[in-house]
């Protein structure tokens, strides 16, 4: 998840603009994508998926690193939880409505890579409520929003965490990689 110096995931209107995306944060959120067994998301940020990225495959003046991306995300499965949600129209996509943490645990049962739920702030506080998350991959952008949703929020109980990677870019930006003790 990108995250403002502030802890905010997006801004007072949802906007992403204040992240400094550049081609070095391109690559290693490339690093980061090819640990992903499959995406994890909240309903909002898988609509605005679904309604972006298929349009990708079809359009000649996209880039090729935005095609190879479109191509991935087509195919791998997407999971996407969500309470009013009941089908998906884009292909290879599961809806869990309910039974969380039963269901995220019997899919961490799986084999395969990792499950990283991309952006969805509000999927990541029901996840950290639920204490399912093993392992926190931000980056850390040099601006302070003042506003806007926060990356954390109603945690209820301390967790210890220790440093597995740094990564500082050129723009700033800090990749930081933490895992549950």
């Amino acid at each position: 998840m990108h995250v403002s110096l502030d802890g905010f995931a997006a801004d007072a209107n949802s906007g992403l603009d204040w992240i400094s995306y550049d081609s070095e944060l391109q690559q290693y959120a490339d690093g980061i994508v090819a640990t992903v067994g499959s995406p994890v998301y909240g309903r909002v940020t898988y609509e605005l998926m679904a309604g972006y990225w298929p349009a990708v495959l079809d359009n000649p003046d996209e880039s090729e690193h935005s095609k190879a991306h479109a191509q991935w995300v087509d195919k791998v499965t997407k999971i996407v939880f969500s309470k009013t949600m009941k089908k998906a129209a884009w292909n290879n996509t599961i809806v869990i409505n309910d039974n969380i943490a039963e269901e995220i645990n019997k899919l961490k049962q799986q084999p395969g890579k990792d499950l990283v739920i991309f952006g969805s702030p509000g999927l990541a506080h029901s996840f950290m409520e639920l204490d399912l998350i093993d392992e926190y991959q931000l980056t850390l952008n040099p601006v302070l929003l003042g506003s806007g949703k926060p990356v954390y929020r109603n945690i209820k109980n301390k967790t210890n965490l220790k440093l597995v990677k740094t990564t500082a870019l050129k723009s700033g930006v800090v990749g930081l990689h933490y895992a549950r003790v």
